[in-house]
């Protein structure tokens, strides 16, 4: 055999070892989930709350044109996509704390397996998390009124807002180490995610408070899934409104482009 051809099948190899590795890690993520049901359950739930409280009990639909639960439902996705960010930090620092990472890292295994496993499970459940709260949402009378296409694209924006969160939290993970420290970034995820036009317009708003909203990376999120959906706007007219679509996009790459390599970089320099 040529010294090519055994490279490229060294190379092959070594691609689906890491593939196979990756896969073990979140088949292990995900038989948590068996031995863990009441978080998983509770962490389905939640968001339902919410939509329920927000739409029916304290929600007033300041500023909606149309019916609110159309408006709310597609920023409560998104509120939820960022509210991820916490599940995610804590299970990193529940591994942490148990010295599983440090386990993984000490076994011949693709040291990229612990990262993509972790993420791919994140992913899948905030897929069904989506689904769930989305069946609920139409249970409420919410629909989408554009084509099957846009929806999806709704949907895969709404991923794409999670993947970015995603790191984030795996970054903060394993720079705080240990879960209590998840509080105190709780009270930062949440008034950053209230701070958005989930429940009502930036027009409604103070004016120094509007701009704020509109430039919030989960308001542009909310804003292009409604325009996909064909549901009510927020109702305004500012830049960041009119190219919600463009923003939903660039944010998440530009907060991934920070974090993953922070989150990376720090996973190897776990050991030093």
């Amino acid at each position: 055999m040529s010294t090519s051809t055994t490279g490229m099948t060294a190379g092959g190899t070594g691609i689906a070892w890491a593939v196979q590795d990756s896969w073990t890690m979140t088949r292990r993520e995900l038989a948590h989930w068996g031995r863990q049901p009441v978080q998983v359950i509770v962490g389905l739930v939640f968001p339902v709350m919410m939509l329920l409280m927000f739409g029916f009990l304290v929600g007033g639909g300041r500023g909606i044109d149309g019916d609110y639960v159309e408006f709310l439902v597609p920023g409560m996705l998104a509120l939820t996509m960022a509210f991820g960010l916490e599940a995610t930090m804590t299970a990193v620092t529940q591994d942490l704390n148990k010295g599983v990472i440090d386990r993984f890292r000490s076994m011949p295994m693709s040291s990229s397996a612990v990262l993509v496993g972790r993420s791919a499970a994140d992913m899948i459940q905030s897929a069904l998390g989506l689904a769930v709260l989305a069946g609920v949402g139409m249970l409420l009378g919410w629909r989408w009124h554009g084509s099957f296409a846009a929806a999806l694209t709704a949907f895969g924006l709404l991923l794409l807002f999670r993947f970015a969160m995603l790191w984030i939290g795996i970054w903060l993970g394993m720079l705080a180490g240990r879960p209590e420290l998840v509080q105190a970034v709780q009270i930062l995820v949440w008034p950053v995610g209230f701070l958005s036009n989930a429940f009502a317009t930036p027009a409604s708003m103070p004016g120094w408070l509007g701009p704020v909203v509109e430039w919030n990376p989960m308001s542009a999120t909310a804003t292009a899934v409604r325009d996909l959906f064909g549901n009510p706007a927020a109702g305004s007219a500012s830049w960041a409104s009119e190219h919600a679509a463009l923003m939903a996009v660039l944010w998440p790459v530009l907060l991934l482009a920070v974090f993953f390599p922070l989150a990376v970089g720090r996973f190897r320099g776990l050991s030093r």
